[in-house]
C-alpha cells in the first residue's frame, strides 16, 4: 500500500509503497476514505511524542472494514466506519464502563503504532472501537469526528456541562476550535471566538460565534470581561500554550469552568497556569482527551438533525504528496478550517 512515511523527527515525509497491515484476532483493518491532518500530528512530526521511526502519522479517519480478525464479532467486510483517536484495550475497568479515552493500556494510530495517512490503517479491539458511520454521513464528516470534533463535543457536553445562554470563550481557531463554536452555538449558548487569523474568525462568526476577537497583544481577558459583563462561564484552550491556556482561565467569571483541549507539550512536562486565579474564584479546571465510541450516537444523531455539521469545517481535500508538503508547515502556514486527506488521490 501507499502510505506516507516519517524517517527523522522534523525531517521531511516521503510517499512510499509499505508492506500490508494484517488484522490482529480482535481487529480490523480499514481500507480509508478520509483521513484529517491535525495539529496533533505535527506534535508527532516535531518530536513532542514517543514513537518508533520510521513511521506513518495519522489518527481521525473513516473508511470501510477490508478485513476482520477471527475474535470480531460486531463488524463486517464492507462495513462503513470510523473510531475515535484513542483506541482501548477492550478489556480494563475503564474500556468495560465506557471511558475508553482513559484507557490506561490505549493505543493511539499514528502515534503508538501506523496511523491513516495510508490507504490502509489496523483498529484493534474492534468491537469496543469501531463506530459505524450512517449513509447520510460522507466520509469526511466522518474523519472530522475522531479528533477535533468528537472531543469538542465531549468537552462541552459531559466536561464543562455547557447551558443554554452561558457564555463560552473559545482560545484557537483551528479545527477544535471551530468545532467548539459549532457546537456550543447548536447548544444554545454565547460564544466568543479569539484566534490571530482574520480568516479562521470570519469563518467562526458564519458558524455562530456572537464575538471575535483577535489575538494580537491585548489584554484577551479583559476584553472578555468587557463583553460579557464579568467573564466567561466556560473557557476552552484549543490551542495548546502557556499563554491561550492563561487567557482561557482568566477570561472567566467567578465559578466558571475552564476545559482544556490543546496539547502543552514542555520540556519539564509542566505548564505554568494562574492558579492564584483558580483558587480565589473557585474556578475548575478540567482535562478532555477525546470521546468513547459508545458516546457516539448521541452526537450522530445531531448530526442527522442538521444541528452540527462537521461537514461545513472541511475547507479542502488533498493527496498523500500534497499532505506531505504541508505537515511540516501546520504551525506557521495552517488555513481556516480542516484538511483532509483522500489516500487514494495521485
Amino acid at each position: 500500500m501507499r502510505a506516507m512515511v516519517m524517517d527523522s523527527i522534523r525531517g521531511p515525509l516521503s510517499v512510499r509503497d509499505v508492506p500490508d497491515p494484517v488484522a490482529p484476532d480482535d481487529g480490523v483493518v480499514v481500507s480509508v476514505r478520509a483521513t484529517g491532518l491535525c495539529r496533533s500530528d505535527w506534535h508527532a512530526w516535531a518530536g513532542h511524542d514517543d514513537i518508533l521511526l520510521p513511521h506513518t502519522p495519522g489518527h481521525e479517519f473513516s473508511g470501510v472494514v477490508a478485513a476482520v480478525g477471527p475474535a470480531v464479532r460486531r463488524w463486517r467486510v464492507g462495513d462503513r466506519v470510523t473510531t475515535p483517536f484513542v483506541v482501548g484495550c477492550g478489556s480494563c475497568e475503564w474500556c468495560l464502563r465506557g471511558d475508553a479515552q482513559v484507557c490506561a493500556r490505549q493505543q493511539q494510530p499514528g502515534f503508538a503504532y501506523a496511523g491513516s495517512f495510508a490507504e490502509l490503517v489496523v483498529v484493534p479491539a474492534a468491537d469496543t472501537n469501531l463506530v459505524g458511520i450512517p449513509d447520510t454521513v460522507s466520509f469526511d464528516a466522518a474523519a472530522a469526528l475522531g479528533c477535533r470534533f468528537a472531543t469538542s463535543y465531549r468537552a462541552l457536553t459531559a466536561r464543562a456541562r455547557l447551558r443554554a445562554d452561558e457564555w463560552i470563550t473559545v482560545v484557537g481557531a483551528g479545527g477544535v476550535g471551530l468545532s467548539a463554536v459549532m457546537i456550543a452555538h447548536a447548544l444554545g449558548a454565547r460564544v466568543i471566538a479569539v484566534d490571530r487569523s482574520a480568516e479562521a474568525l470570519r469563518l467562526a462568526a458564519t458558524l455562530g460565534a456572537e464575538h471575535t476577537v483577535t489575538a494580537d497583544g491585548r489584554d484577551i481577558a479583559a476584553h472578555v470581561h468587557e463583553l460579557t459583563g464579568g467573564g466567561s462561564h466556560v473557557a476552552v484552550d484549543a490551542v495548546g500554550s502557556e499563554q491561550t491556556a492563561s487567557d482561557a482561565i482568566l477570561s472567566l467569571r467567578r465559578r466558571g469552568r475552564h476545559v482544556q483541549i490543546g496539547l502543552l507539550p514542555s520540556a519539564s512536562g509542566r505548564t505554568a497556569a494562574p492558579l492564584a486565579r483558580v483558587i480565589a474564584w473557585e474556578l475548575d479546571l478540567l482535562g478532555s482527551h477525546g470521546m468513547a465510541a459508545v458516546d457516539y450516537p448521541g452526537m450522530l444523531a445531531l448530526i442527522a438533525e442538521g444541528r452540527l455539521r462537521p461537514h461545513e469545517l472541511v475547507r479542502r481535500v488533498v493527496g498523500l504528496e500534497e499532505a506531505a508538503r504541508l505537515l511540516p508547515v501546520m504551525e506557521t502556514a495552517g488555513t481556516a478550517g480542516m484538511t483532509m486527506i483522500d489516500p487514494r488521490r495521485p
